[in-house]
């Protein structure tokens, strides 16, 4: 591989709707690397993640760097290939009587319904990715009948079955009650074992596990720390992060957040 980084930005600004969504992003993502976006509601996450998509266009000047996979141009079709994105949004898109194995399959092909002329090679290959992802049991199941926890590794699953280099994860437990959360959680923890670049947005301090090597934080559009976990999780970052005197600690892998003083 001539580059170690599939994503490189400089001085890069972004406009939806005339409003600036990016501002002067400085930012380079490593292969190999499993990289966590974190900060609060309107910080420029998920703007972020639309440029990366392509949904959102970069402003281009003088001085400016922007490649994905070491390319100024790439072909949507070829970016879709490469990287796949899960979301709460998709779950609008699919039928409630659609089956968990009928599902995962359809990411083959890019929808989200049954596809009837599957091959014994589309089969193998659902197989094998529902057996490392411990989900066999959940195959028949409509996925109308899935626990929200369920449905979200699911869709994972889906998002996986064209083996993509990068798999973004946005806001990948919201919504979901405490014990969907953790089995989420532990399931997202798994995924490192296939290979695929994991780059997960988060305004929940209890996402950061021990998986990611790089967490960074968004506020105002722009991004503010950039490190290791041990370099970049402190109670004196969160705090200006989130505008509010917190206290952050570790424990058994998991990152937990207090209240200093009550706000009045």
């Amino acid at each position: 591989m001539n580059n170690d980084y599939w994503f490189e930005a400089k001085n890069i600004s972004s406009y939806k709707n005339e409003y600036e969504v990016v501002k002067d992003l400085d930012l380079k993502l490593k292969y190999r690397e499993h990289v966590i976006f974190i900060g609060p509601n309107g910080s420029g996450k998920s703007s972020l993640i639309e440029l990366i998509n392509r949904n959102i266009y970069p402003v281009i000047k003088k001085d400016t760097v922007f490649k994905i996979f070491n390319k100024e141009l790439i072909d949507i079709w070829e970016l879709r290939k490469k990287i796949s994105t899960v979301n709460y949004d998709v779950r609008t898109r699919i039928n409630a009587k659609l089956k968990v194995i009928d599902l995962i399959i359809s990411g083959i092909y890019g929808k989200y319904c049954k596809h009837y002329h599957k091959s014994e090679k589309d089969i193998a290959l659902a197989e094998n990715l529902i057996s490392k992802m411990f989900i066999k049991k959940l195959t028949q199941k409509y996925f109308s009948h899935l626990s929200e926890g369920e449905k979200q590794i699911v869709l994972i699953a889906r998002a996986l079955i064209k083996k993509p280099e990068i798999l973004i994860l946005d806001e990948p437990i919201a919504n979901l009650d405490l014990r969907s959360k953790y089995y989420v959680l532990d399931q997202i923890n798994e995924l490192t074992n296939l290979n695929t670049n994991i780059i997960c947005i988060t305004h929940d301090i209890s996402m950061i596990t021990e998986i990611y090597n790089r967490v960074i934080m968004l506020k105002d559009r722009a991004i503010i720390v950039d490190g290791k976990q041990s370099e970049t999780i402190n109670s004196k970052n969160l705090s200006n992060l989130f505008d509010i005197n917190i206290d952050v600690i570790q424990q058994k892998g998991y990152w937990h957040v207090y209240r200093k003083t009550k706000e009045l």
